[in-house]
């Protein structure tokens, strides 16, 4: 996947640069970059997953399993 900018009429480098980020952010590269800057066992990949898991699941869990109603 390339990322390409091209300069808009009397945009300066520091705008092209953040516009630049902006799409790079967007397209998840920085995440995959810094994930990728390590050697991740894949152990460790799993536990990793599985955490993440067990996260978004008690996440979305509704507000009343888990005790946070607010009827008094």
């Amino acid at each position: 996947m390339a990322i390409r900018i091209k300069s808009r009429h009397g945009e300066s480098v520091g705008q092209m640069l953040r516009r630049f980020k902006k799409l790079c952010e967007k397209e998840g590269l920085t995440k995959d970059v810094k994930r990728k800057q390590y050697f991740e066992k894949p152990s460790e990949r799993k536990r990793r997953a599985e955490r993440k898991t067990a996260a978004r699941i008690v996440r979305t869990a509704s507000p009343a399993a888990r005790g946070g109603s607010k009827s008094r």
